[in-house]
């Protein structure tokens, strides 16, 4: 099948699904990519924290941070659906700088995430991504103000509600009512700025220092959260090491899959949905589906 013959399809088949995303897929050892869309910009709720971890282990590498500094971190308490880690704790905590890594970026808690934050704060955060050569990721905000959405003042059974102002409003420019939808308020990236990201951590010739890619790249490998994209590219014959990003009606995942044959691919997938609902396991399906067939044509070529 020709590539532009498939890209139709995938465009229809998202149209169908109510999905609206940025999607590109790298071959890592040629540059050849194959994608939809892959310069569209979209906040990026939680996948803002590779860039952090980034951040973060470059600082302890230069001897700015000590990575086994015990913090004192106040409990998240969160109930609502969703959050993870120390969000949820009731009582506070005492952990190492080490652990708050592998806490944000494996298992996506946001309040080990905004105690990284305190110590490297956005504007740090952004200009080690533009000293490390990664453009087109903007950092401008903590995960904190995740926590404040429409989501969090409707009751359960009218979450649907806070997912129909999501869609609905929004403007052409990529504005939004809401502060953390809206792309000149909200931390964002493309598809290919984190393909361009997992690239640098994938290489060796990257200006990113190889004890820090590897570590990060350890983290990404152990995220727990595996039901979205995971399915369509874990096997007995390959890897996957990601980080996903779900923030009202948007759904993420960046990651890289490698092949026992030795090929290796980015992949970053950033979506929208115009379904008013909170669980919807078919677009996660969708972005998977989509995903995996671009990775197919490369693969096949």
């Amino acid at each position: 099948m020709k590539a532009e013959t498939l890209l139709s399809e995938l465009r229809g088949a998202l149209r169908d699904g109510g999905l609206r995303g940025s999607f590109l897929v790298r071959d890592l050892d040629t540059g050849e990519e194959l994608g939809i869309d892959p310069d569209l910009e979209f906040p990026l709720s939680s996948l803002v924290k590779v860039p952090l971890a980034l951040a973060t282990l470059d600082r302890i590498r230069r001897g700015e941070l000590d990575g086994a500094t015990l913090l004192d971190v106040a409990p998240g308490r969160v109930t609502t659906p969703g959050p993870t880690g120390l969000s949820r704790f009731r009582h506070p905590a005492r952990v190492a700088v080490d652990d708050l890594l592998y806490l944000s970026v494996s298992i996506s808690d946001s309040v080990a995430a905004d105690e990284l934050f305190r110590l490297t704060p956005p504007a740090e955060v952004a200009a080690i991504l533009q000293r490390l050569g990664l453009r087109g990721i903007t950092v401008r905000h903590t995960l904190g103000e995740l926590t404040d959405t429409p989501v969090e003042r409707f009751d359960r059974a009218e979450v649907h509600l806070a997912h129909a102002l999501a869609i609905d409003a929004g403007t052409a420019g990529r504005g939004h009512l809401v502060p953390q939808l809206d792309v000149s308020r909200a931390n964002t990236g493309t598809a290919r700025s984190f393909v361009d990201l997992l690239q640098a951590l994938w290489s060796e010739s990257s200006r990113i220092h190889p004890d820090v890619a590897e570590r990060l790249r350890a983290l990404m490998a152990s995220n727990l959260m595996r039901h979205r994209l995971a399915p369509d590219f874990v096997s007995d014959a390959s890897t996957w090491a990601s980080k996903t990003g779900t923030l009202l009606n948007l759904r993420h995942e960046a990651g890289v899959v490698e092949h026992a044959d030795g090929q290796a691919y980015a992949v970053a997938v950033l979506t929208e949905s115009r379904v008013a609902a909170g669980n919807q396991p078919a677009a996660e399906a969708l972005m998977g589906h989509v995903a995996r067939r671009l990775r197919d044509h490369l693969r096949a070529a």
